[in-house]
């Protein structure tokens, strides 16, 4: 689906994916439909307590997009501004998850300081799905520590891994 100078579309979809969610899997599922590649940048967030490290959500999503069996979705860490890393990939579009009205207006001021930085890149928004829009990581790592189940909310391997980190990080809470 080259556009119409024949070059490449690229897209990014960033995130912290700490852990990745099924939401998450679903808006990479549908922007890869979108473009020609799409590169789900795996960042930092210094404003979020992460459970991971950046290599393991790295290996963690890579793991998750090998079992969709897509082949136009690559994984790459990055520390930078996104708009700068978007530019640097090539990237001709960034894709952004929406759950909530909320998420909207976040994602709205953030697309507009994006495109004062860069206006060759324009955001796309996806709304996930319904049965999945309350689905937030900070929520699975919460529900996870305090002892409950996240089976609805992520894979398999991913819960496994979320219930690891907990075994050794302590839960939290007791009556």
């Amino acid at each position: 689906m080259p556009d119409r100078a024949g070059k490449e579309r690229i897209g990014v979809y960033p995130g912290t994916f700490d852990p990745i969610t099924l939401g998450h899997l679903d808006i990479i599922r549908r922007g890869a439909k979108l473009v020609d590649r799409l590169i789900v940048g795996v960042t930092t967030n210094p404003s979020k307590n992460p459970m991971f490290t950046p290599e393991e959500r790295m290996a963690m999503v890579r793991r998750e997009i090998d079992t969709l069996g897509i082949d136009n979705v690559e994984v790459i860490g990055f520390n930078a501004l996104l708009m700068s890393f978007a530019e640097h990939a090539g990237a001709s579009v960034i894709v952004r998850g929406l759950r909530a009205v909320s998420d909207f207006e976040y994602e709205y001021q953030m697309a507009g300081m994006n495109q004062q930085l860069n206006n060759r890149i324009e955001t796309v928004f996806l709304m996930a799905d319904v049965s999945l829009q309350p689905i937030a990581s900070r929520l699975v790592k919460e529900i996870a520590l305090f002892g409950g189940a996240i089976d609805t909310f992520v894979t398999k391997a991913v819960r496994d891994d979320v219930m690891a980190r907990v075994e050794r990080m302590g839960r939290l809470g007791d009556y």
